[in-house]
């Protein structure tokens, strides 16, 4: 079952390629949805995918590329009608 869910990462997110790398992970792991900054050192993102990958890509996020910092990760479930075809980098 498609599950969609929001992520927000504050931390050191952002001039670190986060958003690339959240792009391969979730591209490796079959999930759709993009990836957006959206406020001073602030990361969002939407996926949908299985629940497995979507644990899969929460797991990852908490650490992100090697520049990062993740101070905080908040996770909750999207109720979306939207079905994404891709997973997108929003700039």
């Amino acid at each position: 079952m498609v599950k969609t869910i929001k992520i927000l990462i504050s931390g050191r997110v952002q001039g670190v390629f986060f958003r690339d790398f959240v792009k391969q992970q979730a591209d490796k792991l079959n999930i759709k949805g993009f990836s957006r900054n959206i406020a001073d050192n602030f990361l969002e993102i939407i996926a949908q995918g299985d629940e497995k990958s979507l644990k899969k890509l929460i797991s990852k996020v908490k650490t992100g590329p090697k520049f990062a910092k993740v101070d905080k990760i908040d996770v909750s479930a999207e109720t979306s009608d939207e079905v994404f075809n891709e997973f997108k980098i929003l700039y």
